[in-house]
């Protein structure tokens, strides 16, 4: 009961407020104290640079875990009404659903003052180049990262939510932070391996799961969406993407890297608002499907230590 309450308490939170300032938010504090050993190990030999990457990922990946376990052991100790405004707050920064609709919103906005304008707003969302983007590309980008972080910001930190508690949303934050930090290729193609790796295994299921809410298949859908996920180099994020490319009925791609409904046309002026229509209508099929879970999983607890008893 009491996960389930904090669910919809973070929810409310996130819908009113959105994320805290850099100042406070738990995920930047993650963020500076990772990137100077992101760093040490980058700048070393390959061998000697996937063993530190990898040693520095263990080790934060414990301390996030274990300040994880001592909150939610303290918070066990509390009254049930003390717990559940304490919990919320706490899962609340592990997903960042407002601030990402509020930025895909802003491209849209920004394109109506200009291609420059859209192409600058862009920048904060993905990392590939955007100078060379036309009206089209900023659109599909911006649809293209709406459907990924679907998953990587809401989905699967809930998914692990249900499953560990506050250690496992506080985990997969501190691991999807991580891959964006030292997960590129360059100088970091081996500092950062072990960190891609862990995100793709750790975000495996959600992101089918995202890819099913943001575009209910079938079994002839389920193999078109395979077949286009697989286009991707990413294990997991096509799906999600391929998802809203074929709910959409519009062409999504990266320019020489893949392309996903091929047939399509590039998605219009209208496009991206139906976007976040979809990922706004899967975001509460998120939230209340993760409610439900606890709801089960706290029935089932219950009925067990009634029987053992």
């Amino acid at each position: 009961m009491l996960a389930a309450g904090a669910i919809a308490i973070a929810w409310a939170i996130d819908a009113r407020w959105g994320e805290p300032p850099n100042a406070w938010h738990p995920v930047a504090w993650f963020g500076r104290l990772a990137r100077p050993l992101g760093r040490l190990a980058a700048g070393l030999p390959p061998r000697r640079a996937f063993c530190a990457g990898a040693l520095a990922w263990c080790v934060l990946l414990a301390l996030v875990v274990a300040a994880a376990m001592l909150v939610q052991a303290g918070l066990a100790r509390l009254p049930s009404w003390q717990a559940l405004p304490l919990l919320a707050l706490a899962l609340a920064p592990s997903f960042a659903w407002r601030m990402l609709v509020d930025e895909v919103r802003a491209v849209e906005v920004a394109l109506g003052s200009g291609l420059d304008a859209g192409r600058r707003r862009l920048q904060g969302l993905c990392s590939r180049d955007v100078d060379r983007l036309d009206e089209a590309g900023v659109r599909e980008t911006a649809i293209e990262a709406l459907a990924e972080n679907f998953n990587d910001s809401l989905v699967a930190p809930l998914f692990w939510f249900v499953i560990a508690g506050l250690p496992g949303a506080w985990a997969w934050r501190a691991v999807n932070t991580l891959d964006a930090m030292w997960g590129y290729r360059g100088p970091w193609e081996w500092a950062g391996k072990w960190a891609a790796r862990a995100d793709d295994a750790l975000g495996w299921l959600p992101a089918r799961l995202a890819a099913g809410l943001l575009w209910p298949a079938s079994a002839r859908r389920l193999r078109d969406l395979r077949r286009q996920a697989q286009c991707t180099p990413s294990p997991n994020g096509g799906w999600p993407m391929a998802a809203m490319a074929m709910r959409l009925r519009v062409r999504l791609g990266k320019p020489g890297v893949y392309v996903l409904n091929p047939q399509a046309q590039p998605p219009g002026a209208g496009a991206l608002a139906q976007a976040l229509c979809i990922g706004q209508r899967g975001a509460q099929r998120v939230f209340l499907l993760a409610i439900a879970a606890c709801l089960v999983i706290a029935a089932l607890s219950a009925q067990a230590a009634v029987r053992g008893a």
